[in-house]
């Protein structure tokens, strides 16, 4: 009888224990349904004082990028090599351990000589013509620019030989595995970050047109998605990002692409914006960018 009773109280005590759980679930689901109610921007209280905020640094960053444009194809492509800067600098900090570096001082600069390197192999071919147009009036200038245009590929040869030795006098007892992993994954970043930017790069000095044109639309569906998820936002998209509605992304979709038919439209009228920058000496160039436009020549000028 004894073990019976207590049988009968633990099937009871875990019954009960089991109502509780469930009902502290259900409480925890309610609370989170109201938490991910909150997060929609149609019912955040602040959210005009985060517009707000949103909207001073659009202003300002779209001002900046405007400018950038305005002075030209060697400044929107600074622009790239900046945004690859903070790129790599984030990617070489995934695998990173302190404990680590601390045995290996001056292993972390070992990064950036790759890092440089191998920017000085892909857009010297780019940029060759550019530099030497640009500094065409200083003859010192001009005979540095061209020496180092002419001896491009053995210089990066030079300078990537060099860090592979300096690579193999580091190596240390213990870290070995960790040097390795280190060497691949500077690489694989490389890699990466170079073979995109590199068609970037090409597509700016063929043509402001072709990297302008999809800069502007990420834009405009950026701030398009979050207009309409601001006014009429009520759908949660994915619970990853949980103030993405699909009222924004329906409507930056459709803006999107009614975006890009005027755009193109608009751009494709302007010469500097369709035409390939190549030769500044003679002032005059070759406009033949693609089938979308017809083939002429234009004069310079001052540009």
């Amino acid at each position: 009888m004894e073990k019976e009773t207590s049988n009968s109280s633990d099937v009871s005590a875990s019954h009960v224990g089991r109502v509780r759980n469930r009902r502290r679930a259900n409480e925890v689901t309610t609370d989170g349904n109201k938490a991910n109610g909150q997060t929609l921007l149609v019912s955040d209280r602040n959210k005009y004082k985060s517009m707000l905020i949103r909207t001073y640094s659009t202003v300002w960053m779209i001002g900046g990028f405007a400018f950038l444009v305005y002075m030209g194809h060697l400044y929107i492509w600074a622009m790239v090599v900046v945004i690859q800067i903070f790129m790599a600098t984030e990617l070489f900090n995934l695998l990173r351990k302190s404990s680590e570096e601390k045995q290996l001082p001056g292993f972390r600069l070992l990064n950036w000589h790759f890092f440089f390197t191998a920017m000085l192999f892909t857009y010297g071919r780019f940029l060759s013509r550019e530099l030497v147009n640009t500094v065409s009036s200083d003859h010192l200038l001009y005979k540095l620019v061209s020496g180092l245009i002419k001896y491009q590929m053995f210089i990066c040869y030079f300078l990537y030989i060099s860090g592979f030795v300096w690579f193999i006098l580091t190596l240390k007892k213990k870290t070995y595995k960790y040097q390795f992993k280190q060497y691949a994954w500077t690489h694989m970043i490389l890699l990466t970050v170079f073979a995109q930017s590199s068609f970037t790069v090409a597509n700016i000095f063929e043509g402001m047109f072709w990297f302008l044109l999809p800069a502007s639309l990420i834009v405009i569906n950026d701030i398009a998605a979050y207009l309409f998820g601001f006014f009429l936002g009520r759908t949660p998209l994915i619970k990853l990002s949980p103030k993405k509605t699909w009222e924004g992304f329906i409507g930056a979709s459709v803006t999107t692409i009614i975006s890009a038919f005027l755009l193109a439209n608009v751009m494709g009228r302007f010469q500097w914006f369709t035409c390939p920058r190549k030769d500044l000496s003679t002032g005059w160039l070759q406009c033949d960018p693609g089938p979308m436009f017809k083939p002429e020549h234009y004069y310079l000028g001052d540009w």
